[in-house]
């Protein structure tokens, strides 16, 4: 595991983010007494719960009547994860916990609109509508939350960034990316080599791109065989304790042409002035621009057709998304992603990753394989 031994998230990291929560929902401009939460991130979370059915009560004023719900698949699981909180073991979790919020006698009780569907809803207001109660809908609350990071959590993302970079830098020396090779077996490789460092997961399909298809900015691994002069763009990322990496890498096959030293060259460019942007309270819009900006001079504008990044943590994408279009500052202590890159069809393209997370002084870099450009 790279010389990295990390704990998975204490009852007492979670009971802070819970606390971090009841205060939120306490100066909430519609008020609640209680809050349902049923998005199994946002469980996991708040408790540390990993199950696949759960939710979560939280009560305003009282952290005591706070309560983990989950099905009887997960009794001895849910009380090894979450030692500090009663557990209430039923298969509707969020009609039960609203009915334990009754019953200590709220009347007005939040839930998560973004995660509960349409049907669960109106089944809900039909069980409840002769109580009294008020079932008040809301999203993002956790998701906020979430955007910061603290150093528990930036220990586990920089130990899912340790693993992809390890993963990187052994089948490069294996000679995994060669001509002759697959773009589905240098993914294979990297996907085994990452489980073997460590991984409990890949953090999404992994991405390498060879020739034209590196001009597609997901590309799905093919049977499409490397060739010398090609470019090879690879995107991936290993998941350790639930967190996530990011990371892009482009290289080039036996040599390199003047046009695509040159695009590198760009994209660099545009990635180190990402980068520098990420500043505590900077527009999200400012920091995408200061990238495309430098794509935009050099006539590549049309080339350039996604947002600058994204949060990471718990989830590969998560809030709060770097694009032109994106409204929000960057708060101090987010994970993120700085992805510029230039997509030339039918010839090939650059693209370059880091995960970083935002400080008051420079941004620290998680991802730290050499940007430098390579030949292979």
């Amino acid at each position: 595991m790279v010389g990295v031994t990390i704990p998975h998230p204490s009852s007492g990291d979670t009971a802070a983010r819970r606390q971090r929560l009841r205060a939120r929902l306490a100066t909430a401009a519609t008020p609640v007494d209680a809050f349902v939460v049923s998005d199994l991130i946002n469980v996991r979370y708040l408790t540390g719960f990993t199950g696949s059915n759960a939710a979560l009560l939280i009560d305003v004023d009282d952290p005591s009547r706070d309560r983990i719900c989950t099905d009887g698949r997960y009794r001895t699981q849910v009380a090894n994860q979450v030692p500090d909180l009663e557990a209430v073991i039923e298969r509707n979790c969020p009609q039960a916990l609203i009915e334990r919020a009754r019953d200590g006698g709220a009347t007005r009780i939040g839930f998560e609109s973004d995660a509960m569907t349409v049907a669960a809803h109106r089944s809900l207001t039909r069980r409840f509508d002769d109580a009294g109660l008020e079932l008040i809908g809301s999203d993002g609350l956790v998701q906020e939350l979430r955007m910061v990071k603290d150093p528990h959590e930036i220990a586990l993302l920089r130990a899912a960034c340790a693993i992809g970079d390890a993963a990187l830098a052994q089948i490069i020396a294996d000679g995994a990316i060669r001509a002759g090779a697959t773009e589905r077996e240098v993914a294979r490789a990297l996907e085994w080599t990452m489980y073997r460092l460590g991984a409990d997961g890949i953090a999404f399909e992994t991405i390498v791109a060879a020739g034209p298809n590196s001009a597609v900015p997901h590309h799905r691994p093919t049977d499409a065989v490397l060739t010398d002069g090609d470019l090879v763009k690879i995107d991936f990322g290993a998941v350790y304790a639930g967190y996530h990496s990011d990371m892009t890498r482009t290289f080039v096959l036996t040599r390199a042409a003047d046009w695509q030293q040159e695009l590198y060259a760009l994209v660099a460019t545009a990635q180190a002035a990402g980068r520098a942007a990420l500043t505590p309270g900077a527009e999200l819009r400012a920091v995408d621009a200061a990238a495309r900006d430098v794509i935009d001079e050099a006539g590549h504008g049309d080339d350039y057709v996604h947002g600058l990044g994204h949060g990471v943590g718990l989830e590969i994408h998560e809030a709060p998304g770097i694009g032109k279009l994106a409204a929000g500052t960057l708060p101090c202590g987010a994970a993120v992603t700085v992805e510029p890159g230039v997509y030339l069809p039918g010839r090939g393209g650059v693209r370059i990753e880091d995960t970083l997370v935002v400080t008051d002084g420079e941004p620290d870099l998680l991802t730290a394989t050499d940007k430098t450009f390579t030949v292979i």
